[in-house]
């Protein structure tokens, strides 16, 4: 099973950006996202990669769920 997060972009370069993933900035490859983001919009994040745009309430709503879940 897979586990993917999401993560905040708060700068972008090209391909990469810099994400916000829990209070931790990471590079992350956004090569395999399904539509542009830009800095300022939610992706799942799996193994450094972004691999789908979220609309903010989705994430939000997710984050939500997990710090419910795993505290």
């Amino acid at each position: 099973m897979c586990l993917a997060i999401p993560a905040l972009i708060v700068e972008k370069k090209g391909n990469w950006a810099k994400a916000n993933v829990g209070g931790v900035v990471r590079e992350i490859s956004l090569e395999l996202i399904d539509r542009p983001a830009e800095v300022g919009d939610y992706v799942l994040l799996h193994a450094g990669f972004a691999i789908h745009k979220l609309d903010k309430e989705d994430a939000e709503e997710t984050l939500r769920l997990m710090r419910e879940v795993f505290g």
